[in-house]
């Protein structure tokens, strides 16, 4: 009989930890983003949103957002220069990464 350690299959954890965040809470302050998804969206079929692993004031949190222009700043980033520092700006109805 075959035991499942055996098929060394690794899980990746794509779980975040901490309070969920809204946006406003974290807009102009410095936040490190340690990791982020991108899924499709169970609330509004046809989009996406974007959720968030950040730190700040050494604490983890989560932020999720539906703002297309953070999703296709982030997914420029590469995977190997996480966890990095910013701070998310609003101009206009756009959110941005500076």
């Amino acid at each position: 009989m075959n035991s499942f350690k055996d098929f060394n299959i690794k899980v990746s954890s794509t779980s975040f930890v901490g309070d969920k965040v809204k946006m406003m809470k974290v807009l102009n302050s410095e936040i490190i983003v340690h990791d982020f998804i991108i899924k499709d969206s169970e609330k509004k079929p046809g989009t996406k949103y974007l959720t968030l692993q950040i730190s700040r004031k050494g604490e983890k949190q989560i932020v999720f957002t539906g703002s297309k222009n953070l999703m296709n700043i982030i997914d420029k980033v590469p995977k190997d220069k996480f966890p990095f520092t910013t701070t998310i700006t609003q101009e206009d109805q756009m959110f941005q990464f500076t």
